[in-house]
């Protein structure tokens, strides 16, 4: 399995480029928003990849990030979505958007993807939306900027209102990436601290994963 190539880009074409890794050529299939974010002809760029194989086919996909490729893994484990569906939702959505469609239920966001029809839009948000909490705790967004250290010192003065807890100097990092995963999928930094310091209170040695997961629960639509 090819999982991962750095290599000059030779051309870029509709729905694909040329990577030349060593001397040898790669064809590289992928999202429009990725084609428009690697480097331009000529430039060394590294991609995250996942390749397809079937009876008559066998096509490399690229990714920019592990959270686009888990998308696009997860995408084309619902009926009736395939590589071109799943590029295509990706393409219109980019990976924060198809976290928050299906994080908070907005199958109507996936149906404005070509080619997704209602019923393929609603089979993804029902079976994908366990999933988000997963995802977003692969690779923990960057933690930094004005909003993530409002979010965190907002977290520390909501757990001050509940009693005294003995939370895991560990928890740091957790509680740092769920804001800053929260924060990704659009939820304001004051409603990702009060969700963050209410469920730390409840349990203070939870992973990224839990945190996001419970926090969801919260802060998702109810029903």
């Amino acid at each position: 399995m090819i999982g991962r190539l750095r290599g000059r880009v030779d051309y870029k074409a509709q729905d694909h480029f040329l990577l030349d890794v060593n001397g040898v050529g790669y064809l590289v299939f992928c999202s429009e928003r990725t084609l428009a974010e690697i480097a331009t002809d000529g430039e060394f760029t590294t991609i995250y990849t996942d390749l397809l194989v079937r009876e008559d086919l066998m096509q490399l996909f690229g990714f920019v990030s592990q959270i686009e490729k888990e998308w696009y893994r997860l995408l084309m484990s619902v009926q009736g979505v395939g590589a071109k569906a799943s590029l295509a939702i990706l393409s219109a959505l980019g990976e924060d958007g198809v976290s928050r469609a299906i994080a908070l239920g907005d199958w109507t966001s996936i149906k404005s993807a070509k080619g997704i029809g209602p019923k393929t839009a609603q089979r993804v948000v029902n079976e994908l939306k366990d999933k988000v909490a997963h995802v977003m705790s692969i690779v923990p967004s960057e933690v930094g900027g004005r909003e993530n250290n409002i979010a965190e010192k907002e977290v520390i003065e909501q757990i001050d209102d509940y009693q005294p807890i003995n939370m895991a100097v560990s928890n740091k990092t957790a509680q740092a990436d769920a804001l800053s995963a929260l924060k990704n999928l659009g939820f304001t930094p004051s409603e990702s601290a009060s969700a963050v310091a209410k469920i730390l209170h409840e349990s203070s040695d939870l992973s990224t994963e839990e945190l996001i997961r419970n926090s969801l629960k919260m802060l998702g639509p109810k029903g």
